[in-house]
């Protein structure tokens, strides 16, 4: 189960953009709209579809740092494309998966190590401080028990100064995402024919389950033949069970990984998409093709997000003919992005200096349809 790799953060619709082409930011994480690139000039190669030739448009952007005690990457973002074409949207081919992120020169590095001793971070590899950081604030406060006579207090200032001078590099990327605004309205006049989806904005909330949810599932693993021979006389006492159990518990002829999947999507009706780095996706069907190993390292990939049927239904019912492309060619369940395990760059990226060190990979995703 997904949870049992960690927690799962959930992406719920927030306000919709007043216009669908403004400009936000890399850390903003949004539905639609145009790609917000962490430099101008990205080299991130033909955004057309490989099928029919069309322009792909921007599905979801994901701002998704990862920190461990392993690796560290503070400039990270998915991106998520696809092509709204009649024919396209069940073909491999028409979707696209880009993973963008900043490589960290020696400096950066050694500097990141003295940060995380004077921190003292031990957190796992995860995504979590995107939601800690970017969509919730912080509420700690530090506590000091320690008598101040027994401290130099110029000594102590000075201590101070140098451990603000050694984090103030981690803290800027931070510091800088607070005082942005994701909302600004400003028109990319110079991509004004660029196709796009309607654009809304994305606040985070963890996943939690009811003791319902997890014992109806466990029921269902442990159900066998004979029980699903049921006759009437024990249907109709089932029907006496409140509404919501009766709906779930009495369809014994569904299929138990799409009932898993329409429970959890119950709890959450509203949830665009699913987040759990290195956790395990909801399946719609248990046919699930294996993702491709990574091009670049050989590595296997892993789960990182998937996008739920939601989604559709907020794009579809905001599209305007006129002014933006519409999905309603899509009939999928579940869009499922798997990203290098390892993270990896390219060789040459990491040589390039005049690339401002920003690195570009190609990852996959797997869809489930109805």
């Amino acid at each position: 189960m997904v949870e049992e790799m960690g927690k799962v953060i959930l992406g719920m619709p927030g306000p919709w953009a007043k216009n669908y082409r403004e400009v936000a930011d890399h850390y903003t994480t949004k539905i639609g709209g145009l790609p917000d690139w962490p430099i101008p000039d990205l080299d991130v190669g033909s955004l057309e579809c490989a099928a029919c030739g069309s322009r792909l448009c921007l599905v979801v952007q994901l701002y998704a740092p990862v920190s461990g005690d392993a690796l560290n990457v503070e400039e990270r973002i998915i991106y998520v494309f696809g092509c709204t074409m009649q024919n396209c949207g069940s073909n491999p081919l028409s979707w696209r998966v880009l993973r963008v992120q900043k490589l960290k020169s020696e400096e950066e590095s050694s500097s990141h190590d003295e940060v995380i001793s004077l921190e003292t971070s031990s957190a796992p590899v995860s995504s979590d401080h995107w939601q800690e950081d970017i969509w919730t604030h912080d509420s700690g406060e530090l506590v000091d028990d320690v008598n101040n006579d027994d401290f130099d207090l110029e000594e102590l200032g000075r201590a101070l100064s140098e451990a603000a001078n050694l984090v103030s590099h981690s803290r800027k990327q931070r510091e800088t995402i607070k005082q942005k605004s994701p909302f600004k309205s400003v028109t990319r006049l110079t991509e004004s024919n660029i196709p796009v989806l309607p654009c809304f904005y994305i606040y985070s909330q963890e996943e939690s389950l009811s003791r319902h949810v997890t014992a109806v599932c466990s029921i269902y693993s442990s159900l066998s033949i004979k029980g699903k021979e049921c006759d009437l006389d024990d249907r109709k006492e089932e029907e006496t069970w409140e509404e919501e159990s009766y709906e779930y518990d009495r369809a014994l002829f569904v299929d138990r990984t799409f009932l898993k999947f329409k429970k959890r999507m119950d709890s959450y009706p509203e949830q665009c998409f699913r987040y759990s780095y290195g956790g395990k996706p909801l399946l719609a069907s248990k046919e699930l093709e294996v993702p491709a190993r990574c091009a670049c390292c050989g590595g296997f990939r892993h789960y990182e997000m998937q996008l739920m049927p939601p989604l559709l239904y907020f794009l579809r019912e905001a599209s305007d003919g006129s002014l933006t492309s519409s999905p309603e060619h899509w009939n999928w369940m579940t869009l499922v992005v798997y990203t290098c395990s390892q993270n990896c760059s390219h060789q040459t990226h990491k040589e390039d200096s005049g690339n401002n060190r920003w690195t570009v990979a190609e990852e996959t995703v797997v869809a489930q349809f109805e």
